[in-house]
């Protein structure tokens, strides 16, 4: 697991590394264990009076697409020095009004052994069209517990970070300073 330090250097990295006039702002950054997903925030496009709903989100689309195409070369540059430093890939976003667009990711595989009554459900999903196969399926899956269950992951996170701590002042961690031993 990605520790709250380790993932503040990561975010603090970034900030300093990329160019200026890259994004408005750097809105976030993720990382695990196979990857960095950077997503930025960048300006809208400039609003056309009566312009439909249609029209507008084409717009969005348009201004995401130009800024995909024209900072390629900077956020490659980026990428390679970040993959090199952290050991991880890095996928690019933004946000634009209101829109999230993802770039690039990872897909990385999962080994999981499923026994019949799991495989079953992961095969509903696939016959009721959710799916069209089951590692769809278990995704899908995933995303569904995500959603519904953020607030417990989020208390889950925090307590492993508590872990985190405690064993770092074990035997084999840097013992707390002794302030007796400082007045020495």
């Amino acid at each position: 697991m990605i520790t709250a330090e380790q993932r503040e250097q990561v975010r603090g990295w970034f900030t300093g590394r990329l160019p200026d006039d890259l994004f408005e702002e750097l809105a976030e950054v993720t990382v695990d264990r196979e990857e960095i997903t950077v997503i930025g925030r960048i300006p809208g496009p400039r609003p056309v009076a009566d312009a439909s709903p249609a029209e507008r989100e084409a717009a969005v689309e348009g201004r995401v697409q130009e800024f995909r195409e024209r900072t390629r070369d900077d956020r490659i540059a980026v990428a390679r020095d970040a993959e090199h430093r952290f050991g991880r890939k890095v996928s690019w976003g933004v946000e634009c009004d209101g829109r999230r667009a993802l770039f690039t990711h990872v897909a990385a595989p999962v080994m999981t052994r499923l026994r019949q009554p799991e495989r079953q459900v992961l095969d509903t999903l696939i016959a009721g069209g959710v799916a069209r196969s089951r590692s769809e399926a278990l995704a899908w899956c995933v995303r569904l517990v995500q959603r519904h269950t953020d607030d417990w992951l989020t208390e889950l996170r925090e307590s492993l970070h508590h872990v985190q701590r405690v064993r770092a002042q074990g035997p084999d961690g840097e013992p707390p300073e002794d302030p007796a031993a400082a007045e020495g």
